[in-house]
């Protein structure tokens, strides 16, 4: 099964934008149990990142969010974790 891990920056950046934006909770929940469901989930927009973020992914959260992650593999598991790297506008995480 597969899981995910929160960095430290993600984990600040989540707890940033809720404080700002409390209402936006249940839509990032959401996004983030698309993610763990499928990845590559059309409503999810995943992409892979290009430039310095080159080898991460990134997925939308409605029209202004993103979620940039990286996939890594555990010994001995089928599926890849996701390792969640950061969370803000477009602006904030490119």
């Amino acid at each position: 099964m597969r899981t995910l891990i929160w960095s430290n920056t993600f984990l600040r950046a989540f707890k940033r934008l809720l404080k700002k934006q409390p209402e936006r909770r249940e839509e990032i929940q959401k996004t983030l149990r698309l993610l763990l469901d499928n990845p590559l989930n059309p409503k999810l927009e995943t992409h892979k990142l290009k430039g310095k973020l080159s080898g991460t992914w990134a997925c939308s959260v409605g029209y202004d969010l993103r979620i940039v992650f990286d996939f890594v593999r555990e010994k001995d598991k089928k599926e890849d974790d996701i390792f969640l790297i950061e969370i803000g506008t477009h602006d904030e995480v490119y």
